[in-house]
Order: C-alpha cells, then sequence, then structure tokens
C-alpha cells in the first residue's frame, strides 16, 4: 500500500468498515514535527549554538539508527551550561502544523480526549496542551541548576522514549475507561513513534519518515492535519459543519 500510494504521490489507506471508524475517544499525538513543525531540542540547540552536533544525534534518532534513550542523553549532555532561558525564547516562536487547530477543535466537538506525548521536553508539551486545549501532557523533565538559569546537562524521571509513549498511551485509554483499541488513534513522524502508533488501533504516519510510513496503518502526506477527519470517514461538508459549530 505504502509503495503503491509513493509510487503515485497519494495518500492511500485500507480500513475495516465498521462502528469504531467514525467512534474514536482518545487521539494521541507526538509535537515534534506533528503537532507543531519545530524540532524542540534542535530549536534549543540553535538558540546555544550547537546545532550541527545535535541536529546530526536527531535525525540518526529519527531513522531508528541509534537508541532513543541514548541519543536524549547525548543532546542533552551538550546543553549543560547554557541559559535555561531558551525555552521562553522557543516558546514564543512555536508554529503549529498546517491544521492542527482546526483539528483539535472537532476531536473535541466530536467528544474525543486528546493528548500530546513527547520525547522533548515538559515545559513546551504544556505549552502545547494550553494552546490546544488538550486533556494530556507528557514529555521528558529537562533538569536545570539550582538556581534555575542554566540546563544541567540531564533530566529527570522516566525517558519518554518509544517503550514509554506506548505505556503511557495504554494508560490513558485505561484512565478514560476506552474497552476497545480500535478507538484509539496515535499519530506521529519518527520511528521512536512506532511503539505508541502499533498500540493504538490506527496508527497514522504524518509527513513521516519512509520507515515509519512503510510501517504505519495511514500516512498522511498533505500539510494539512486536517486530513485525518477523513480517515474517520468524515466528508468535507460533515468537517465543515463541526467547524462551524457555535
Amino acid at each position: 500500500m505504502y509503495q503503491l500510494g509513493s509510487s503515485h504521490r497519494i495518500d492511500i489507506t485500507a480500513q475495516f468498515e465498521n462502528v469504531f471508524r467514525r467512534h474514536k475517544r482518545l487521539f494521541v499525538f507526538d509535537m515534534d514535527s506533528t503537532l507543531i513543525q519545530q524540532e524542540v531540542i534542535d530549536e534549543i540547540a540553535r538558540h546555544a549554538g550547537i546545532v550541527d552536533q545535535v541536529s546530526r544525534i536527531t535525525e540518526s534518532a529519527m531513522r531508528g539508527e541509534i537508541d532513543f534513550r541514548d541519543s536524549l542523553q547525548q543532546r542533552v549532555l551538550l546543553l549543560k551550561g547554557h541559559p535555561a532561558s531558551i525555552l521562553d525564547e522557543i516558546r514564543s516562536s512555536i508554529v503549529f502544523s498546517p491544521g492542527v487547530k482546526d483539528l483539535c477543535v472537532a476531536l473535541k466537538r466530536l467528544g474525543c480526549k486528546l493528548a500530546v506525548i513527547s520525547g522533548g521536553f515538559l515545559p513546551l508539551a504544556r505549552y502545547v496542551q494550553a494552546e490546544l486545549r488538550l486533556d494530556y501532557a507528557f514529555a521528558n523533565n529537562l533538569k536545570v541548576t539550582d538556581d534555575g538559569k542554566h540546563f544541567a546537562g540531564s533530566t529527570s524521571g522516566p525517558v519518554v522514549d518509544a517503550s514509554r509513549k506506548a505505556e503511557l498511551l495504554t494508560v490513558i485509554a485505561q484512565a478514560e475507561l476506552i474497552d476497545h483499541m480500535d478507538q484509539v488513534v496515535a499519530v506521529g513522524d519518527g520511528a521512536n513513534d512506532l511503539q505508541m502508533m502499533t498500540a493504538a488501533g490506527l496508527g497514522i504516519a504524518y509527513n513521516a519518515k519512509p520507515k515509519v510510513q512503510q510501517q504505519a496503518d495511514a500516512r498522511i502526506n498533505q500539510p494539512s492535519m486536517l486530513h485525518v477527519l477523513y480517515l474517520m470517514g468524515l466528508q468535507w461538508k460533515e468537517i465543515q459543519d463541526l467547524l462551524q459549530m457555535n
């Protein structure tokens, strides 16, 4: 299916037509290059003047060439001693992916719960949560020095890697009393999203790396994430009606 779609530059998805196709209850999103257009760790690195070193590690991790946990530790260590105020600068420059805000509005009006589970950092995940009115936000906790002014070069708490993402998706589904995983959708773009996408009833690769597209249930290679609603079986008129509701 992936090869056929790629050869014709179109998105092709085969789904069972059943009650769960339209009646989703939980959507879980990756953050970097999914809900937002940036890769946060690369933005931090750019402000810190270490972009080349960090980008090489990020790209290798996204392609699945190195373990995400190791790549995170390597990148965070490079940030040691740089000002923590960089996060405030990045927050003000975040750009949401096309269609994301409308998609979240539509899904909330359909009664869905929404979550961001990110291998990035919690302050920015919480900002995204507030802007999009998401119900849950999970990400890595980036440690700072005791005076709060500089990055300490490490994280605290469980690392949100591929397995942790899948685990958190399952925990949220259980908390929402969701019995059928067919009612759960996961959207991501990188190799560290694959376990989460597999755990969901429908895993969607959004403008993703080839490895991710090959393993995903569905692919969106269009700028707008609003196309997610088509995968639920909604028509354009229905989508417009949802967005125009008071």
